[in-house]
C-alpha cells in the first residue's frame, strides 16, 4: 500500500495542533502552564514499541473511535509524569477508583484534540466511546489490536512531548491510531507524491543499524562507553526540531550529502558535551584544549561518523552517495536546525529525519545525530530499494 506524503504531512501538522490543545487542556485542568515541545510521527515495529515501553507499570486512557475514522486509539503516560499530574489534578489523589476517572477525564479532552481536528479535516464525524482507564506493565498497556498490527505490519506512532513551564515536568503523550484505517486515509490521490509504505519500515530497521554503527565508531574513537539511546526514521516538523533545540548553544560539524537521496548530515553536541568528547579523542592535557583543538576534533569526528552512515545508505539504496567537507558550526541549536532548513526546498518544512541521540560515558553527555534526506529524492530512493512493493 501506498501513502501520500503530503496527507502524512497533513496529519502531523493536525496531531501537532492537538496536543497544543491538549496542552492548554491540561493547563486548564492543573493550574500549569503546558506547552508541546514536538509532535512527530513514526512507522514502529513490535521491536520499537517493546523497547519504548520496557519494563515499567504506564497508566493510559483507551478511547474508541466511530464513523470517518474507526478503531481503537490509546494515550499512555509514562509513570514519572503520571505521578506528578496526580498531584496537580483536582480528584487524582483520592482513592484508585477517583484517579481512574480523572486520568480517564484527561484522556478524553486531549484525545478529542486529536480527533477533532482530524474529523474537520476528513470533513467527517467521529464519534468517540466513553474512556476507559488503564494500569498495565510494558506493551499490555496497548490494544491487543495494535500489537498484532505491529507484528504484522507496524503501527503508525504519533508521540507528542508536554512540558510545564513553571514547574520541572515532562508529560510525553502516544496516539496510535488503527493501522489499516489510518493507511487508508494516507492513501490520498494518484498524482500526489507516494511512498510505498513497507519501505519505511525497512528504512527505520537501517537506521537503527547506522545508529549503533555511529555509536560503535565514537566509542572506539574516544574510548568511552556508548549507548544509542533511541534512533527512529520519524516524520517530523524541522522548525519544530529547531524551536524544541532552543537557545542553549551547540556545536557540532554539518554536511551536505549529494547523491540519492541528497540532503543534510548534521552531528551536534551541547557545548560540554563537545569538549568532553574532544578531549577523550585529544591526548595530553586536558587544560591544553583550546577552541581550535576541539574544532579539529568535532569535525573529525563528524567525517568519520558521515561516512559510515552514507557508505550504509548507499549500499542499502544500491546507489552513490557523496558529501561535502566538514562545516563546523556553533550557534544555537535552533540557529543552527534553521541554516539547515534554509538550504532544503522552500516548502519543505516537514521530513522524514533520522534522529539518533547517543549517549556517551553518561547520561550527562550526548551526541545528537539528525539526517534530513531532501523528501522528493528520498521517495525516489524508497521507490528504488529493494524489498516488497505495493503499487
Amino acid at each position: 500500500m501506498r501513502i501520500d506524503i503530503n496527507q502524512l504531512e497533513q496529519f502531523n501538522h493536525l496531531a501537532s495542533q492537538g496536543a497544543r490543545q491538549a496542552a492548554r487542556s491540561l493547563s486548564q485542568l492543573t493550574g500549569l502552564r503546558f506547552r508541546d515541545e514536538r509532535t512527530g510521527a513514526g512507522l514502529v515495529t513490535e521491536d520499537d514499541l517493546e523497547a519504548i515501553f520496557a519494563g515499567q507499570q504506564y497508566i493510559g486512557v483507551q478511547v474508541g473511535l466511530e464513523g470517518g475514522l474507526s478503531g481503537e486509539t490509546v494515550l499512555i503516560f509514562e509513570p514519572s509524569s503520571a505521578n506528578q499530574l496526580r498531584q496537580q489534578i483536582p480528584g487524582a489523589t483520592g482513592n484508585a477508583s477517583m484517579a481512574g476517572s480523572a486520568f480517564a477525564e484527561l484522556g478524553n479532552i486531549m484525545v478529542g484534540g486529536f480527533v477533532d481536528g482530524w474529523a474537520d479535516h476528513l470533513g467527517v464525524e467521529v464519534n468517540m466511546t466513553p474512556p476507559t482507564y488503564l494500569e498495565a506493565a510494558g506493551m499490555r498497556i496497548l490494544p491487543r489490536l495494535t500489537r498484532r498490527e505491529a507484528s504484522e505490519d507496524g503501527v503508525f506512532l504519533f508521540e507528542s512531548r508536554l512540558t510545564a513551564t513553571d514547574v520541572d515536568l515532562s508529560v510525553p503523550m502516544y496516539l496510535i491510531p488503527e493501522y489499516e484505517e489510518f493507511v487508508t486515509l494516507l492513501a490520498g490521490q494518484s498524482n500526489s507524491q507516494t511512498v510505498p509504505v513497507e519501505k519505511l519500515t525497512l528504512f527505520n530497521d537501517f537506521a537503527k543499524e547506522s545508529a549503533e554503527r555511529a555509536s560503535d565508531q565514537l566509542g572506539m574513537l574516544t574510548g568511552l562507553p556508548t549507548d544509542v539511546d533511541v534512533s527512529q526514521l520519524r516524520f517530523l516538523s524541522l522548525s519544530e526540531i529547531a524551536a524544541d533545540l532552543g537557545q542553549r548553544t551547540h556545536i557540532g560539524s554539518l554536511f551536505e550529502m549529494n547523491g540519492l537521496p541528497g540532503g543534510y548530515f548534521l552531528l551536534l553536541f551541547d557545548v560540554r558535551s563537545g569538549q568532553s568528547v574532544a578531549e577523550a579523542m585529544t591526548p595530553g592535557d586536558a587544560a591544553d584544549l583550546d577552541d581550535a583543538t576541539v574544532k579539529a576534533a568535532i569535525e573529525e569526528l563528524g567525517n568519520i561518523l558521515t561516512s559510515g552512515f552514507i557508505d550504509g545508505w548507499a549500499n542499502m539504496l544500491e546507489s552513490t552517495i557523496e558529501h561535502s567537507p566538514p562545516e563546523y558550526v556553533r550557534d544555537s541549536g535552533e540557529a543552527i536546525m534553521r541554516s539547515v532548513i534554509a538550504r532544503l526546498a522552500d516548502d519543505q518544512d516537514y521530513a522524514f529525519a533520522i534522529d539518533s541521540a547517543i549517549e556517551i560515558g553518561s547520561e550527562e553527555t550526548q551526541c545528537h545525530i539528525y539526517v534530513v534526506p531532501d523528501r522528493a529524492e528520498l521517495a525516489q530512493a524508497l521507490e528504488e530499494l529493494p524489498g516488497p512493493r505495493n503499487n
